[in-house]
């Protein structure tokens, strides 16, 4: 749909596709995930182009995985229908898995905050509803700390216009989405993308 106005061509986001998944979008084995691995769980909205951001821009860098899902509702096991209602509470999602080693928690929380607009609640460019809410979900004490350091920070420098609404909540259960909606982008070079989704050229943080 790469001639249809992005408006509309997120209206008419598929609910089913044949389109396959592979955990690694240029092909070949998929990583060994070593023991010291990390999880970074965020909401910025539509999660197609957050996958495809965190990617192509940690992919070989010590991002090892990466998938979306749902995280932050109240019923079990939703579907990408009933989450697009906004009645379960959840929150369309990207779930990594990184090597602390090759790529800190705070590099990820920074581009988070330069890849989407942390200041609209409840809504990325012209998707709106509480599934589109900006968050970070947490996995550890040290991992709260980081991130409520980090929205701090680029309250005062990066964002200082407007106020920040972004969540930090412990993460809770987590659901993977619906096959056909992993590596969305990559299996889909004409599909949607939120127009929010841009990497600013913000100042290093200080």
């Amino acid at each position: 749909m790469a001639s249809t106005p992005n408006f509309i061509s997120r209206l008419l986001r598929p609910f089913t596709t044949s389109t396959s998944m592979s955990l690694n979008p240029h092909g070949g084995a998929a990583q060994v995930i070593p023991e010291n691995a990390q999880k970074c769980t965020v909401a910025a909205g539509c999660f197609w182009g957050v996958e495809h951001l965190f990617r192509k821009n940690f992919a070989g860098k010590g991002l090892l995985d990466a998938k979306v899902g749902y995280i932050g509702g109240d019923t079990n096991n939703p579907s990408y229908r009933a989450v697009c209602s906004g009645r379960t509470g959840h929150a369309e999602s990207l779930q990594m898995t990184f090597d602390p080693e090759k790529l800190s928690y705070t590099t990820l929380l920074q581009f988070f905050y330069k890849m989407h607009d942390p200041t609209t609640k409840n809504r990325q460019g012209m998707d709106s509803g509480t599934q589109y809410r900006s968050a970070i979900f947490y996995h550890s004490p040290e991992q709260k700390t980081q991130a409520e350091e980090v929205t701090k920070k680029v309250q005062e420098q990066w964002w200082k216009k407007a106020t920040i609404t972004t969540e930090i909540l412990e993460a809770g259960q987590w659901w993977d989405a619906e096959d056909y909606h992993q590596l969305y982008l990559d299996n889909n070079p004409g599909g949607y993308e939120c127009p929010a989704h841009f990497v600013r050229n913000f100042p290093e943080l200080t």
